[in-house]
This record gives structure tokens, sequence and C-alpha cells, in this order.
């Protein structure tokens, strides 16, 4: 047999034994890999992000103020 005839009949054959293909797709049906999601939206993170920052620096400053630091 050729390396080429080799090949080709190595490739034909699953890599995987049935069993352990039907563990893989039970395991892949079930768990976080199940639950349909939303898509990610960035911009949302990127508002949500900036909003936390000037609410937190808005908070830092009153209380700099009170404790007169600032």
């Amino acid at each position: 047999m050729s390396d080429n005839e080799a090949d080709s009949a190595s490739h034909s054959e699953p890599r995987l034994k049935p069993e352990d293909q039907a563990k893989i797709d039970e395991f892949c049906s079930k768990g976080v890999n199940s639950v349909e999601r939303r898509p990610f939206k960035p911009f949302r993170m990127m508002l949500l992000l900036i909003g936390v920052t000037i609410a937190f620096s808005l908070l830092s400053q009153a209380i700099a103020r009170w404790s007169g630091i600032y």
C-alpha cells in the first residue's frame, strides 16, 4: 500500500468510538452549552462601564467634600 492509500484509509475511519462520540454529544447538549442566550452587545457594556465609572467618581468627590479634604 502506498502512502496516499494509507492516508486516505485513515481519514475515512471515525476518530472516536461511537460510545465516546455519544458522551461528547450528550455533554454538548446540556449545561452551559444548551442555554440559548441573547447576542452580546459590547456597546451596552461600554455604556454601563462609563456610567459606573462616573458614579464612583461623583461618589468619591462627594466623600472628599464631606470630609473636608477637597
